[in-house]
């Protein structure tokens, strides 16, 4: 498998692209697998509220105007 590319740039119109290395693959690949367990906290969370929201029988809307 290749590695994700990275541009450097030098200045503000010169910049180089390259193969990621070892290590920053690495920090890549953790970035990633955290950013991936947020957003599916996220979506959980959202699931949540829907199911809450649903067992109310209230839409989001009604619940708006209650808590404005």
């Amino acid at each position: 498998m290749s590695k994700p590319m990275v541009r450097i740039y030098t200045d503000a119109e010169n910049f180089i692209d390259r193969e990621m290395n070892d290590e920053e693959f690495a920090q890549w690949e953790k970035d990633k697998a955290a950013t991936d367990a947020e957003l599916a906290q996220i979506d959980a969370k959202a699931e949540a509220k829907e199911a809450v929201l649903a067992k109310l029988g209230l839409t989001a809307d009604e619940v708006a105007a209650l808590l404005a």
